[in-house]
């Protein structure tokens, strides 16, 4: 660790002082002093050369709950405490005597993710879903945990290459999610474009070159645009605010490679948000009053308006959304909303409280309450338990109407089934079909807002094990799970009393080794997927206790301990002596000679920046920079692993890679990109495919080589000939 600076100095002092203004407002002086003791005892150490770095800290965590969540006195003084507390400095007892049961309540469920996030093993999935419930019990941890989260991304610059990338990965498979979950809008986005700058560099500092050397023409569209709308709204009368936000580098770059087009094509940016001091029995009124006096202004594209001002958002966001055509015929995105509004967009559900958003807090809860249900659930395996935590994060939201006329919102993918399942389970189990707005449709029928939603039921029907590729929430997933987990608990029991009685008819000796050891022959994941099939008659009872006995005949055949009569996992392969490339790249924790595949997505060589990535092939290993990185980080963070080559070069191994070659069709071009390729040494042309038109050439061409020196090199040759404008590497 580095010395704090005179600069540092300054900025722990001012960041005391402001944790103690803010702590007296709500505390005693006798309080304020029995903590100012046990920090002084547990820091006692602390001088500005030792370890002034976890003091400095906590405070910079303290002030961010503070002044960027608006989190209250209770939830700051735990931030002050944990260490404390967690090294034996102070025990719980003595915190509930000096602070309260509050305080001490919020100290266990911190303590408790501590424990877990302490605790590191080969299953990750294990890991998170043990993480998320340690946290999700009490929403003040998981404000708390997300503000250290952010602190620890502000500083990650500190610590080793390996371990930015790995905070970087988790923080966007878990925590950024769960700031949009909660309403952090503004916490969401650093938290994505800090993991984005830990996981792919290069990228990050593309987008923000961009945005940099664009920024003096951009500030100058937004004034342009805002200029005559602020002329406008003073006239009504209205208090207001209105400015230019720039979209954040991470949501640029997703749009880049979703629509696969260049930086100067996106076309929205920015956003402009107009702000308005309203009464909040007008806000509404005066909101819409904005969107008329723009929409005359300027075109609005009625396919992208969003009100969240009728309906808000589950998380409490209330907003109105326009897309306008603006000068220079060019879209742009107007947010309009009220001061609180704002506030809670910013601040999320904590803002909630200082509103007294009672009934936003409550579907909160009921949320927390279904999370919980399926993240304990025995029936559902640690990979489904995170889809589902997953499904129930990010996605947008509709809303639909019961037969009576009551509201009720859905992940957006909702259908028939979940809505079903959201009324009752036994509605759910029992759903045949639906009505939407009178008119039948099927089960898997996906939802959209607005519509009038009827279920119809049979007393026959009962839940089956295709419904879980269409269910989208955890409620009806989870239900489903467990009501498939009991029917096959049923089905189990049957045959093997089927199983035995057969066995016992003929005379034959049970031997549960032997049985397992045949069950594991015959490929079956499970026994109860064994089971299964013999009670649905997919298996002949007679064919298979003749299997049994020629089997149990081979004396050679033994029980294989290892045999797991769970379903598969994802967890690293056994080292493997015979490896396609060996000891040329390492995995994770230092691991060499795991066999690994090279992605066809992306096509990584040696030198390139990569990670790792479990599948059920095995170990893939991918660019950082891999189209669908920032799907395999979000979506399966736990699959994710660090990877790096060894050495300086590769020599011994070739790698191929397609190159994207763009310009003028002159006479023997082609030609002469293929006299450089043939005369590069270390390069083997595999293939070239080029169409001219009307003046132009666009092609590609397949090379093998050895590592990303020799592919530099080549295509700065190739920039070089004549007539070519454009070389880049596809994926």
């Amino acid at each position: 660790m580095k010395d704090i600076t005179l600069e540092n100095k300054a900025v722990f002092s001012d960041l005391h002082k402001k944790v103690y203004l803010f702590l007296r407002e709500a505390m005693s002086t006798k309080t304020l002093r029995k903590l100012s003791d046990i920090l002084r005892q547990e820091y006692k150490s602390f001088n500005l050369k030792d370890n002034p770095h976890r003091l400095f800290s906590s405070l910079k965590t303290a002030m961010i709950a503070v002044e960027e969540i608006g989190l209250k006195q209770p939830t700051v003084c735990t931030i002050l405490l944990i260490h404390a507390v967690e090294s034996g400095s102070v025990s719980l007892n003595e915190i509930e005597k000096h602070f309260g049961a509050e305080i001490k309540v919020i100290l266990q469920g911190l303590m408790k993710v501590h424990e877990f996030e302490s605790k590191k093993s080969d299953d990750k999935s294990d890991n998170y879903v043990k993480l998320i419930l340690s946290f999700i019990k009490d929403i003040r941890v998981i404000f708390i945990v997300l503000v250290v989260r952010l602190q620890q991304m502000r500083d990650a610059k500190e610590i080793d290459e390996k371990q930015r990338f790995d905070i970087g990965v988790e923080t966007l498979f878990l925590y950024a999610p769960l700031a949009h979950r909660l309403g952090l809008y503004n916490i969401k986005s650093e938290l994505e474009d800090l993991s984005l700058k830990y996981t792919d560099r290069e990228a990050y500092n593309y987008v923000a070159r961009k945005l940099n050397e664009t920024k003096r023409s951009r500030d100058e569209y937004i004034k342009e645009f805002i200029n005559p709308v602020t002329e406008k709204l003073k006239k009504t009368g209205l208090k207001f605010e209105i400015k230019g936000r720039t979209k954040s580098i991470y949501s640029i770059l997703n749009k880049l490679k979703k629509q696969q087009i260049e930086f100067e094509s996106v076309y929205d940016l920015f956003a402009i948000r107009v702000i308005l001091d309203s009464e909040l029995a007008n806000e509404k009124a005066d909101c819409w009053q904005v969107y008329s006096l723009i929409t005359d202004m300027y075109q609005p594209n009625p396919k992208r308006l969003k009100d969240w001002l009728s309906i808000p958002k589950t998380n409490g966001y209330e907003s109105l959304h326009i897309t306008v055509m603006g000068p220079e015929s060019k879209w742009v995105e107007v947010q309009i909303r009220t001061r609180r509004m704002n506030d809670i967009a910013e601040r999320g559900l904590a803002a909630h409280w200082k509103y007294k958003g009672v009934q936003t807090e409550s579907s909160f809860e009921d949320w927390l309450s279904t999370l919980r249900e399926s993240l304990e659930n025995r029936d559902t395996n640690e990979e489904s338990k995170l889809e589902d935590f997953k499904l129930n994060l990010y996605d947008d939201e509709i809303f639909v109407f019961t037969p009576k006329g009551d509201l009720k919102k859905l992940p957006k993918g909702s259908t028939v089934l979940d809505f079903a399942f959201s009324i009752h389970s036994k509605v759910g189990s029992s759903c045949v079909s639906g009505k939407v707005n009178g008119k039948n449709v099927p089960i898997k029928y996906q939802l959209k807002s607005g519509e009038q939603i009827e279920i119809n039921t049979s007393p026959n029907q009962t839940p089956k094990q295709d419904w879980l590729s269409f269910a989208v929430t955890s409620k009806a997933r989870t239900k489903i799970r467990q009501l498939l987990k009991e029917e096959a608990g049923k089905q189990v029991d049957f045959a093997k009393e089927m199983l035995m009685r057969r066995m016992k008819n003929r005379k034959i000796e049970y031997n549960e080794i032997i049985l397992m050891q045949l069950i594991k022959k015959l490929r079956y994941k499970t026994v109860t997927d064994f089971y299964i099939d013999i009670a649905t008659e997919k298996t002949d009872v007679n064919n298979l206790i003749d299997k049994y006995i020629e089997f149990e005949k081979k004396e050679t055949e033994t029980y294989d301990p290892s045999f797991d009569t769970s379903a598969d996992k994802f967890k690293l392969p056994e080292i493997s002596e015979d490896t396609h490339i060996q000891d040329e790249l390492v995995i994770d924790q230092n691991l060499k000679g795991i066999d690994y595949k090279l992605a066809k997505c992306c096509n990584p060589i040696f030198g390139d920046k990569i990670f790792g990535f479990v599948s059920t092939q095995g170990i893939k290993i991918h660019r950082l920079n891999c189209p669908n990185a920032n799907d395999l980080f979000t979506r399966y963070g736990y699959r994710v692993l660090t990877a790096r080559w060894t050495g300086q070069k590769s020599q011994s191994s070739s790698y191929t890679t397609v190159l994207r070659v763009i310009g003028n069709d002159h006479l023997h071009i082609v030609s002469n990109l293929m006299s450089i390729i043939s005369k590069e040494d270390g390069v083997q042309l595999r293939s070239i495919n080029i169409d001219s038109d009307d003046g132009l050439f666009q092609g590609s061409i397949s090379v093998s080589l050895t590592n990303t020196s020799i592919l530099e090199v080549l295509m700065k040759k190739l920039r070089d000939v004549k007539g070519v404008k454009q070389v880049s590497r596809l994926n």
